[in-house]
């Protein structure tokens, strides 16, 4: 029994060091796997999982559009404020994808990534027939970018307007104003003031959105320091820009803002967009989930539009009054054009107050990022901004009557898009659930350790006891039988010392008295094998002694 318990026990110690080899081991070398792993999968390789991903973008991005119609015209001609409706949305399907990509020795790749935008009239609110009044961006933009100029030209200007039929606000369609329009004023201000306006042709406010480039991004592969991964090197060549006032604001930041890299920390994020023509700073908000994969929240700070006065770094983008807008000028061809976000959320009180019209909310408006930390991948995204045109009187064109100067929202527009479908079960697999897998392994192992561990040790030590007690009633025993045989050798008479001379006689008769005497000894000790006890013990050597006493007496053999 006690060697049944030996083994069990053996056996259970056996397991529950090799539970606790395998936790360990899990425990040290499974996030160094998955470590291994990610940093494979996510640097710009091509034979990477994620390369085709970053190559031809996957997932599906819409961008929906939403117009504020000008309700009141004329009342704004004549100094009133302007009441604005929003319309829309209008939604379109948007497929991004590389071309020219090449890789350089510097651990860097080139690339150009163009959009394609389809319109999409099952999620949209209207067509693009529906027609939409709103400020006539081209003759607003010219007469404030013509502000300073002799009054004789603009006085020139203002007759071509007129004769024109050209207003101070127009109704077009929302494709027109969308991808372009034929307007001759185009052509009249290139004759009137050469080079004020760098195009010719139809006039649009997402004609270079579609079907175009947003220059040509070189960043870092990662195969060399994965830290560095996607983050920009030059945009069109150039390691800073030259837009701004200041070195800090023209520097090139962060990514290029469609994955960055992995093991992110939950502090602030970097990219750059040629549509603000800047880099911007995300902040972290708050962990979630996002169809069960991990993600960090990063939300635009309060800080990324504010003006000098109430962030000093700002200084250098826009010497603006008022916080919540950045003047894009410098960067659209010194139009008059300032972004936001959208419903002037965020911005001075005075700007939304200046019209009317408009809600500002968090969740509608405010843009965000959900990022999984571990490879750096966007998740769910909405970046949002507002297009705002600044409008006033300018004298000597009439056209502009008694406006009062007014940064006057055109649009705003959002980019969306979510990781779904086979990429997404894909990613879930591979990324979230395998790690997840092994990381409770390590745990079971090391729990399932313990409890056979001490098994083993208990019942080593019941074991252990049991033999013992086993051992000490042998000693007992041993003990009992050995105090017999003392009390029944002082019982025993003593044998005459002629006995034993008689018995060393020689011849045969020296002979058979010792083997009298062996046959006692023997005698003796079976009889203490049979356990005769004292008395039967005694029985026989009296009996013995009478034997080798009629010996003495009997004569010799002839």
């Amino acid at each position: 029994m006690a060697v049944a318990r030996r083994r069990v026990a053996v056996g259970l110690g056996v397991a529950g060091a090799a539970c606790a080899l395998l936790g360990v081991c899990l425990l040290v070398v499974g996030p160094i796997i998955v470590k291994d792993q990610v940093i494979k999968n996510v640097r710009i390789d091509p034979n990477s999982i994620s390369f085709s991903m970053w190559k031809d973008i996957p997932v599906p991005f819409y961008l929906s559009v939403h117009f504020f119609e000008v309700l009141n015209p004329k009342e704004v001609l004549q100094g009133a404020k302007p009441v604005l409706n929003e319309r829309g949305p209008y939604v379109y399907r948007e497929y991004r994808y590389k071309t020219n990509i090449t890789f350089h020795d510097n651990d860097t790749v080139s690339f150009l990534e163009y959009r394609r935008l389809f319109f999409q009239p099952d999620l949209s609110n209207g067509t693009e027939e529906d027609y939409v009044v709103i400020p006539n961006i081209m003759l607003m933009g010219a007469a404030v970018m013509m502000e300073n100029l002799p009054n004789f030209v603009k006085v020139v200007l203002s007759g071509a307007l007129a004769g024109l039929r050209q207003e101070a606000f127009m109704n077009r369609t929302v494709g027109e104003i969308m991808w372009g329009y034929d307007d001759p004023l185009v052509d009249t201000i290139n004759a009137i003031v050469p080079g004020l306006i760098p195009f010719k042709g139809k006039f649009g406010l997402f004609i270079e959105f579609n079907s175009s480039s947003s220059g040509l991004f070189t960043v870092n592969t990662g195969m060399k320091n994965i830290s560095r991964v996607h983050m920009v090197d030059t945009w069109n060549g150039l390691k800073m820009v030259n837009y701004w006032r200041s070195n800090e604001c023209n520097m090139i930041n962060g990514t290029a803002g469609e994955m960055w890299p992995p093991f992110m920390s939950p502090t602030s994020l970097e990219f750059y967009s040629p549509d603000a023509c800047r880099s911007m700073t995300l902040v972290y908000e708050q962990s979630g989930k996002f169809k069960g994969v991990p993600t960090y929240r990063f939300v635009a700070p309060k800080t990324l539009f504010a003006n000098g006065t109430e962030y000093p770094p700002n200084e250098g983008f826009c010497p603006c009054l008022q916080s919540g807008i950045l003047n894009v000028s410098s960067c659209r061809h010194d139009a008059p054009m300032f972004i936001s976000h959208p419903h002037f959320y965020n911005a001075d009180p005075s700007l939304l107050n200046a019209v009317e019209g408009l809600q500002p909310s968090k969740d509608k408006h405010g843009l965000f990022l959900d990022i999984h930390p571990m490879t750096g991948i966007p998740m769910n995204c909405s970046i949002k901004l507002q297009l705002n045109l600044y409008i006033k009187q300018v004298v000597g064109i009439i056209q502009t009557g008694r406006i009062k100067p007014v940064v006057l929202p055109l649009l705003w527009f959002g980019e969306s898009g979510y990781i779904e479908g086979s990429v997404l079960r894909q990613f879930y697999t591979n990324l979230v659930l395998i790690p997840s897998v092994l990381e409770y392994l390590q745990y079971i192992f090391l729990g399932l350790s313990v409890p056979l561990i001490i098994s083993a040790v208990v019942l080593l030590a019941m074991s252990q006891e049991k033999c013992s007690l086993f051992g000490s009633s042998n000693k007992k025993n041993s003990d009992s039988n050995k105090a017999n045989q003392a009390t029944s050798a002082k019982k025993l008479p003593a044998v005459k010392g002629t006995v034993l001379r008689e018995a060393r006689l020689g011849g045969d008769k020296q002979i058979f008295g010792f083997r009298r005497l062996q046959k006692r000894v023997l005698g003796h000790v079976k009889d203490q094998e049979l356990g005769l006890g004292t008395g039967g013990l005694l029985r026989k050597e009296i009996a013995l002694g009478q034997e080798i006493n009629h010996d003495k007496f009997s004569p010799p053999p002839s």
